[in-house]
C-alpha cells in the first residue's frame, strides 16, 4: 500500500458537492498543490468513454469519490431510478477506470444509510447485509453498498489500495439548502430562519421527533480523507467516519431554533415518515489509525448557519 503526499496528484470527484468541496479546501489548505478537479459539464463520470478518457490523460496518483446524486428522505423516496442509476454508473466506471490506470490509492465515500434499519447500536462495520434496509432510501444505499463491495472486490482479487468511508449524516458550509431536496439540518435551518423573518410562533417538523440521529461537520470528515490519504497502512477495507454520539431530531431542532435565535415551540407532525429510528455509527476503526473529529454540534451549526446568512441571496436565486 502506498500513502500519499503533498506532492501526490490527487482527483477529487463531485467537488462542487458539500464533500467534495470541503475536501479540496482542506487538501489545498494543507499543501496539497496537485489537487485536479472537473465539472459535470467537462466531464460526465456517467459516461464511460469520457471517463476512460480523462484518467488516460491525467493519470492522477489518487481518487477521492465524492460524486454522486444525494438527497433526503423525500428526495430518496421521490427519485429512486436516478439515485439508482447515477450512483451506479458513476462509481462503476470511476473505480475501474482508476485501477487500470495505475492509481496508487481509491477513496471511496458511502453513506451510513447502507446499514439496515433495525441495526445493533452503534453501528459496527459487520453489520453490512445483516438485515433489511430502510425502504425510504434503499435504491440509494444498494448503489452504495455495490460500489463497497466493488472496491473490496478489486482489492482482494488485485492487491489494489482501494477503501470505503462511510460517513453519518454530514453537514457544513456548501449544504444543499432546497426546501424539497435537502437533508435534515440544511432543510430544518432554511424553514427556521424563514420563521424567524416571518415572525412565527411555532415550527414544524416532520415525524415524531424521536429518531436519533449522528451528525459530523464535513470539515470534519474532509480531515478524516486526508488522514486516509496519508495512512501508511489500511488494514480494512471499510471505515465509518461520525462522531460516536447522537440525539433525537426533536432535540436537534431546539438547537437549531437556538443557533438561529428564534426559540419557539415545535410542533411534530408523526402521519410523516420518521425514516430509521436510530443510526449511530461506531467509529472505533478509524479512530485506531488516529483520527477524531473536532468541531461538536452547537459550533458546527453556527458556522453553517453564518454561511448561510452569507450566502443567502445566491441561494434563494438557484
Amino acid at each position: 500500500m502506498t500513502a500519499i503526499t503533498e506532492a501526490s496528484k490527487v482527483f477529487v470527484a463531485g467537488h462542487r458537492g458539500l464533500v467534495g468541496g470541503a475536501i479540496v479546501r482542506h487538501l489545498r489548505n494543507h499543501g496539497h498543490q496537485k489537487v485536479v478537479t472537473r465539472t459535470r459539464a467537462k466531464l460526465d463520470l456517467r459516461r464511460q468513454a469520457e471517463t476512460e478518457a480523462f484518467f488516460n490523460a491525467e493519470k492522477p496518483d489518487a481518487v477521492v469519490l465524492a460524486a454522486g446524486k444525494v438527497g433526503g428522505i423525500h428526495a430518496n423516496d421521490t427519485y429512486p431510478a436516478e439515485f439508482s442509476y447515477d450512483n451506479l454508473a458513476i462509481q462503476t466506471n470511476v473505480i475501474e477506470a482508476a485501477y487500470r490506470n495505475g492509481v496508487s490509492r481509491f477513496i471511496f465515500l458511502g453513506s451510513s444509510c447502507i446499514y439496515p434499519r433495525e441495526c445493533p447500536q452503534p453501528i459496527r462495520e459487520e453489520y453490512l447485509l445483516s438485515s433489511p434496509l430502510e425502504p425510504t432510501n434503499d435504491a440509494y444505499a444498494i448503489a452504495k453498498i455495490a460500489g463497497l463491495k466493488q472496491c473490496a472486490s478489486y482489492r482482494r482479487q488485485y492487491g489494489w489500495d482501494a477503501v470505503s468511508l462511510m460517513p453519518t449524516n454530514l453537514y457544513g458550509p456548501g449544504d444543499n439548502f432546497h426546501p424539497e431536496h435537502s437533508h435534515v439540518i440544511p432543510g430544518m435551518l432554511q424553514r427556521f430562519h424563514a420563521a424567524k423573518l416571518a415572525g412565527a410562533e411555532r415550527v414544524g417538523i416532520w415525524g415524531s421527533g424521536q429518531p436519533r440521529r449522528e451528525f459530523l461537520y464535513v470539515d470534519d470528515l474532509a480531515t478524516a480523507v486526508a488522514h486516509v490519504l496519508q495512512a501508511p497502512e489500511l488494514p480494512h477495507d471499510i471505515y465509518n467516519v461520525g462522531t460516536g454520539t447522537d440525539l433525537p431530531i426533536a432535540d436537534l431542532a431546539a438547537l437549531l431554533l437556538k443557533v438561529i435565535g428564534h426559540e419557539v415551540p415545535i410542533d411534530l407532525d408523526p402521519s410523516k415518515p420518521d425514516g430509521t429510528p436510530r443510526k449511530l455509527l461506531d467509529i472505533g476503526r478509524i479512530k485506531a489509525l488516529g483520527w477524531a473529529p473536532q468541531v461538536d454540534l452547537e459550533e458546527g451549526l453556527a458556522r453553517t448557519y453564518a454561511w448561510f446568512l452569507e450566502h443567502e441571496d445566491e441561494l434563494r436565486a438557484k
